[in-house]
């Protein structure tokens, strides 16, 4: 990448629909993806199987939001293999104290265990990794997530990629032409992430989502 990268140049590529990756913690270098096919998770479409639907009522975890963002990006490059140079934990740390980066956190007592974190421009949500180290712990951050999205306008959930345990929560994969339709319409619309001025209980998460089963 011979730009210098910086918060600016990040949230121009967002709004072009590319993002930057390394291919490593300890490689220096950053470039740009922009998929041929991209993962989208529709909000009016996150899928709660019923033990999800069960855990989330037991209420097992607190959930909070934006009180341990950078954390929640340590622990999401914390592993063998990841895409998040100090490079980019830096600069997503840059967007966050701008407020333009957003974080869902899980808690086990005082122990951080689950967690997702994204991008946020006009109605749009660049969703960019996330950990889970107890049971359904990234999954029920991503259903709290998706309800404060949804209270809040936003217009589109990007998943950039999409896994196996996506497609279970019903991301789904569209064209690029698709995707810079949908985005082009979400970063002109207005929301707003703090719309839902506190965490709600696990009962209204699940009476606000349609497609439970």
């Amino acid at each position: 990448m011979d730009a210098v990268l910086t918060p600016e140049l990040m949230l121009r590529a967002y709004t072009m629909g590319i993002f930057p990756m390394s291919e490593g913690r300890d490689d220096p270098e950053v470039f740009w993806v922009d998929p041929k096919r991209r993962g989208i998770l529709p909000l009016d479409g996150f899928h709660i199987s019923r033990s999800l639907g069960r855990r989330i009522r037991q209420e097992p975890y607190l959930l909070t939001v934006n009180e341990a963002f950078d954390s929640v990006v340590s622990a999401c490059a914390d592993r063998d293999e990841t895409w998040i140079n100090p490079t980019i934990q830096e600069l997503y740390s840059t967007l966050y104290r701008a407020g333009f980066a957003q974080s869902q956190e899980v808690w086990d007592g005082p122990e951080l265990v689950g967690g997702v974190y994204g991008v946020t421009i006009g109605a749009a949500f660049f969703g960019e990794s996330m950990f889970s180290k107890r049971r359904d712990a990234s999954k029920i951050a991503l259903a709290y997530l998706v309800d404060r999205l949804r209270m809040g306008g936003f217009q589109l959930f990007d998943t950039q990629f999409v896994t196996p345990h996506l497609v279970s929560l019903g991301a789904q994969e569209i064209s690029r032409a698709a995707y810079r339709e949908k985005l082009e319409a979400a970063i002109e619309a207005d929301a707003d992430f703090y719309a839902q001025d506190a965490v709600p209980d696990g009962y209204s998460v699940l009476q606000r989502n349609t497609q439970t089963s």
